[in-house]
């Protein structure tokens, strides 16, 4: 079985984003691979738990890959002051006498984002609403990395690695099977003595917000990065479509900071959330809206949060915004057109690069910023509850009926075939259970 193969048999997708399978994103000759160890997120620490535990494992996922598929340049990218993270990369490159090559970024927020990672490593600008590829580069994280190479020798993508932190009593970083609740990781944490907070599915820039109650019901995905528990207060998350607009018919004063300091913005891309913010203020009209082409540029947002957490004075949301418009141009399938010219990037930009520990602090999550987590934590929970579609594409499609027993590692659900998508793999053994968007598995 080759390569591509095995990664497909084992189900890995994407594990720092919206989960694009694996298989698919390698089947190409790129230029550069390159592996994206900046961990996007403030309060994140999987990632370089893993860069630090588990270094030998990367260099020879990344080494395996690069061979496979005879890719010449093999990059690291990770932040310069993690250290004990290159210092573990670095002897497990000279000991396996790999050509990976470790890149050290500035600690910035969103250094981790995929395609500022491609411009900091090769100066190529990725065209806007284009992927890493049409500038001959791939990305994947860390942690798709292990899971490849846990593939490679025959070990199905069933566990997940992911930070525990905030208002919990033992910040960790747990490995649990895919489907474990979030209500038992937290308590793997040591709980929490917050009556009245929110459960954060992802970092705190970027992540899904959620009231306790429904935040205890989530259960762990192959893309679940991290779990934050946070004291409640007046987010995004809770705040009305008619609410946002208003506020910023009120309170705009358009003083484009919220463009000036956009990463995509900075990197050329046509992008103004300033503009979207004036005509949605004024019109609050969807339909109205969708035709016009400052409009239509929400599509290029990559919702890092930089323009509602840091850079407006007034307190707006323009990333919301912008996604409630991305979410109406996708119903519509309204296409922007493709930029043909040259894109190039602000020359003030290496000045505008937002700290990580300031965005953290004006995210209201400085207290949990320098937690230094070292603990790992694994556990075998009695029952999973498993979706069906986690990663991009259409949903698996169950191989075992209610009633089963199964094995952990076994095959439970397939990627439809010739369709997108991935497989899936028990984290544990018992009788199934199936519902119809989801696969229990109670030991």
């Amino acid at each position: 079985m080759d390569l591509l193969s095995k990664i497909f048999e084992a189900g890995v997708v994407g594990c720092g984003g919206a989960g694009f399978p694996t298989h698919i994103k390698l089947n190409a000759q790129p230029e550069y691979f390159i592996v994206n160890g900046a961990e996007c997120e403030p309060l994140l620490r999987t990632d370089r738990y893993i860069m630090t535990n588990m270094a030998d494992r990367i260099v020879a996922g990344v080494d395996a890959i690069c061979d496979g598929r005879k890719i010449p340049k093999r990059v690291i990218a990770l932040k310069a002051h993690y250290r004990r993270e290159r210092e573990a990369l670095g002897r497990a490159i000279r000991k396996a006498g790999s050509g990976i090559e470790l890149h050290l970024m500035d600690s910035f927020y969103p250094a981790g984002d995929e395609q500022i990672v491609v411009y900091e490593v090769t100066r190529r600008v990725v065209p806007p609403g284009g992927i890493p590829l049409a500038v001959g580069a791939v990305v994947d994280n860390v942690a798709t990395v292990l899971a490849v190479a846990d593939a490679l020798e025959g070990r199905p993508f069933t566990h997940k690695y992911l930070t525990v932190t905030g208002e919990v009593k033992r910040p960790v970083i747990l490995r649990v099977p895919v489907g474990t609740g979030f209500d038992r990781c937290i308590a793997l944490a040591g709980g929490t003595d917050l009556e009245d907070c929110v459960i954060v599915s992802g970092g705190p820039a970027m992540g899904r917000y959620m009231d306790k109650e429904e935040g205890l019901r989530q259960h762990v995905t192959k893309t679940t990065s991290g779990i934050l528990v946070l004291p409640s207060g007046d987010g995004a998350y809770n705040t009305g479509v008619d609410r946002m607009l208003s506020r910023a018919a009120s309170a705009c004063i358009q003083c484009s900071f919220c463009t000036q300091m956009c990463p995509r913005h900075m990197l050329g891309h046509p992008i103004r959330p300033h503009k979207i913010m004036r005509k949605m203020s004024m019109y609050r009209d969807f339909s109205r809206l969708l035709e016009d082409e400052d409009i239509r540029q929400a599509a290029l947002c990559c919702e890092c949060g930089v323009c509602e957490l840091y850079a407006c004075p007034m307190g707006l949301l323009p990333r919301t915004v912008n996604s409630l418009l991305k979410q109406e141009l996708g119903r519509t399938k309204i296409r922007r057109e493709g930029i043909k010219e040259d894109l190039r990037p602000d020359p003030s930009r290496s000045l505008r690069k937002v700290p990580a520990k300031r965005l953290a602090a004006r995210a209201g999550v400085l207290k949990y910023f320098d937690c230094d987590i070292c603990d790992c934590v694994e556990d075998c929970p009695p029952q999973v509850e498993i979706p069906l579609k986690m990663h991009i594409g259409v949903p698996s499609e169950p191989v075992v009926a209610s009633g089963d027993r199964v094995e952990a590692g076994q095959l439970i659900a397939r990627c439809p075939r010739g369709q997108l998508g991935a497989n899936i793999c028990a984290g544990i053994g018992g009788t199934v259970q199936l519902r119809d968007d989801s696969i229990i598995i109670s030991g």
